[in-house]
């Protein structure tokens, strides 16, 4: 009898949870905003509507490369974008539904779909270098880096392709739990290896140029009584920082793990789904309870914790400067102090919900909603002159 894995969707799983996990129906309501007596003025430069999500568990996140925005629709057409001005460079249909991307690199942008396949276009002028079936639906970024494009796929394998060619280079195949979220860790290049976290709690490196099991970490172990309960998924992608993989399971744990060995150097019992970012000196991660903390990159300590966006559906935090940026489920952006974790401004982009972590480049932040508008950001202190 063939054993069929069950995708839990997400944000049915988060609205439910408490129902779900304890007997009780006790779900916390989004907590209101509170007035703000801003410290900066945020500034938007510019936005374009592009195809909406609906909704769906994709990951289709925007992408930067050398003065180039890249993004990617549903229904399958790709775009590259000046990211000053947000001049359309070129734009390609796949006529694929597309789910996972654009990940960057070598020249290259590869893009994964719902029907198991693999994109590969010229990043600089969008055209077709090559298409390849994988085990199943792409639900991460692919890694492009050491020649080759590395997906992960649904079934929990991971496929290594030649970036010239496309001939397929190696194939490591990992069974999945019964019940796991719907979504996938996407794979880290970094020099030789490939890093990914699993359902199950695990983050496992593997030899770029062969696909063998280089190591093994277990970041969290399954608990509890019921199969829900025992959910213990990466489905956010790890952070490489200085041969440091920064981690974030959720059901589980935070975990720092030596990427040469596989060691982990610290955790903490911080349940997580939307992600972190970090730098050699700080962590900082969203909790399921959409708490912010950051913590001591070094040994895991919090630094401070931050309540007061409680229920909010907030992303993973991103650096920016000496701030941080997060969006939330009414198309909230927020910038806080690093240093304290309190709340400096904010700005309403739209009314759909936010994601995916805005992306930082430079002094810009770049941020998609789920109705498809992407809005460039740019906070300036108070007292500077407006441009």
């Amino acid at each position: 009898m063939t054993m069929h894995r069950v995708l839990i969707w997400l944000p049915l799983l988060l609205l439910t949870g408490c129902s779900l996990f304890t007997g009780t129906d006790n779900t916390d309501p989004p907590s209101e905003l509170v007035e703000l007596e801003p410290e900066l003025r945020i500034e938007t430069l510019w936005d374009e509507d592009f195809e909406g999500g609906d909704g769906a568990q994709l990951k289709l996140p925007p992408a930067y490369q050398t003065g180039v925005i890249y993004l990617a629709e549903p229904s399958g057409e790709v775009y590259a974008l000046d990211a000053k001005t947000g001049d359309e460079l070129w734009s390609l249909d796949t006529e694929s539904p597309l789910s996972g991307g654009p990940g960057l690199a070598e020249g290259l942008l590869a893009v994964g779909t719902m029907e198991a396949e693999l994109i590969v276009l010229d990043s600089e002028t969008g055209e077709l270098r090559w298409r390849k079936r994988v085990g199943s639906e792409v639900l991460s970024v692919p890694a492009i880096g050491g020649g080759s494009v590395v997906c992960r796929t649904g079934d929990g394998g991971v496929a290594a392709f030649a970036a010239d060619s496309g001939e397929p280079r190696w194939l490591y195949d990992r069974s999945v739990p019964v019940l796991s979220l719907r979504g996938d860790s996407s794979p880290m290049i970094s020099d030789s290896l490939v890093v990914s976290g699993f359902a199950g709690g695990k983050l496992i490196g593997l030899t770029l140029d062969a696909g063998l099991v280089a190591w093994e970490a277990s970041i969290s172990t399954p608990k509890g009584r019921t199969e829900l309960e025992r959910v213990v998924d990466i489905d956010s992608d790890p952070k490489l920082v200085e041969g440091t993989a920064y981690v974030a399971a959720f059901q589980g744990e935070v975990a720092a793990v030596s990427e040469s060995s596989g060691v982990v150097l610290w955790r903490r019992e911080i349940s997580s789904h939307a992600g972190l970012d970090a730098s050699w000196r700080q962590l900082f991660v969203t909790d399921d309870q959409d708490h912010i903390w950051s913590l001591d990159a070094t040994n895991g300590a919090t630094l401070w914790q931050q309540k007061a966006m409680h229920a909010r559906r907030l992303t993973a935090p991103a650096m920016v400067g000496d701030y941080l940026v997060v969006g939330d489920l009414d198309g909230y952006v927020h910038w806080l102090s690093q240093e304290d974790g309190h709340q400096m401004a904010r700005i309403k982009v739209g009314s759909d919900e936010i994601r995916y972590q805005p992306l930082v480049i430079d002094d810009l932040v770049y941020v998609l909603d789920e109705g498809g508008t992407l809005t460039v950001l740019k906070a300036h202190p108070l007292n500077a002159e407006n441009p």
